[in-house]
């Protein structure tokens, strides 16, 4: 109980000093967030560019339950890598967990920054978004990554599987053409309509569900690193 005590007036701490930073960026939230100790850990970075409480269906075949110290070790690098990803000019942050319930990464390029409707070409402002974020993929190779591309629902479902796949591969394609290693990158995948995150009935919400998202989870490699460190 008293841990619990700590725990919400750390977060509340932490609420109060940027509700009188309006003007805060979204890099300097995510610092100090990820700079906060011990409690903070499992709110991460998602306390303030969007927690979500979903799990993902990414994570390495570990085959055993990874301890909570281990899981910590983790968190805290996710949170780094996080921060980093929302100096990134269009990109959406969010905290999930993988299928390990080790903490991940989710960021998200919506229409805005790379598509036109109904095309997979990177514009200039999306490659100099997706460049900037491949520095992040190379600081840590130890991360696997999963790529999937979305649409809205308009037209067919055939058009609209092909469409996300292309952009899927589109984005893999220029981070590779950035030193990505291929072998960190471990899905690409279009996952065409099937899973909107917004109200495809307007054209605002179909504009949400035009996106890339680009997955950072721990691989193997680094789980095992992560166990060395915390015995």
């Amino acid at each position: 109980m008293r841990k619990m005590v700590k725990t919400m007036a750390l977060l509340l701490s932490v609420a109060v000093v940027l509700s009188g930073c309006k003007s805060m960026s979204n890099a300097t939230k995510g610092g100090l967030i990820g700079g906060s100790t011990g409690a903070v850990i499992g709110a991460g970075v998602g306390v303030i560019l969007g927690k979500s409480n979903t799990s993902a269906a990414i994570g390495a075949a570990v085959g055993t339950a990874v301890g909570a110290t281990t899981g910590a070790i983790i968190g805290k690098k996710m949170d780094k890598a996080a921060a980093e990803a929302a100096r990134i000019e269009g990109a959406r942050v969010d905290s999930i967990r993988d299928a390990n319930n080790l903490k991940a990464v989710l960021v998200t390029f919506d229409s805005g920054i790379l598509f036109q409707l109904n095309k997979s070409d990177l514009n200039a402002e999306s490659q100099k978004a997706l460049k900037e974020f491949s520095e992040i993929l190379n600081e840590n190779a130890d991360m696997d990554v999963a790529i999937m591309g979305h649409t809205d629902n308009t037209g067919s479902l055939e058009v609209n599987q092909r469409i996300s796949l292309e952009r899927a591969n589109s984005v893999a394609n220029f981070l590779k053409a950035q030193k990505v290693a291929a072998t960190q990158i471990k899905e690409i995948a279009g996952k065409d309509y099937s899973m909107p995150v917004a109200d495809n009935s307007t054209a605002a919400g179909r504009a949400q569900n035009r996106r890339v998202e680009i997955y950072l989870y721990a691989s193997e490699e680094m789980i095992k690193e992560a166990e060395q460190e915390a015995k």
